[in-house]
């Protein structure tokens, strides 16, 4: 069961990592064909005008595609946030045991300093109380 879950995560780290640069990597072609395009170096048989208007909607579409991979980016982020927290219960665990062990050491250290203060004033005021009985003065 253990392996499965491993798998698993492995699996998803994968994705995650192939989302990353397949967004990464449509972003720069995208920045780089805008750049190209708005250098206007491209002759064709097009008129001036109509090469102008065809480049501008070419840029629009490019720079749409580097919005929709920014915004998967951003969702890429998100899911592996959440993956971290989801995933991440082990070492929380470890933290809250650890702390939990301390915790209750330090109690019962503290437990056993009361007690001996405790046997202590005990032990003195019996003491106390047998000088007192015993003595001449009371």
């Amino acid at each position: 069961m253990q392996r499965n879950i491993t798998q698993s995560k492995e699996a998803l780290l994968k994705s995650y990592n192939t989302r990353l640069k397949e967004d990464v990597r449509s972003m720069l072609e995208n920045f780089e064909e805008i750049v190209r395009l708005a250098k206007g170096e491209n002759e064709t048989q097009l008129s001036k005008m109509t090469q102008c208007e065809q480049d501008t909607y070419e840029m629009q579409v490019r720079a749409s595609n580097i919005v929709r991979a920014g915004e998967s980016l951003m969702k890429l982020v998100s899911d592996i946030k959440q993956y971290l927290i989801l995933n991440d219960f082990h070492s929380v665990n470890d933290a809250i045991c650890s702390s939990s062990q301390l915790y209750r050491s330090t109690q019962m250290d503290r437990d056993n300093k009361l007690m001996m203060v405790r046997d202590d004033m005990a032990a003195d005021l019996y003491d106390l109380e047998e000088e007192y009985y015993t003595s001449m003065y009371k």
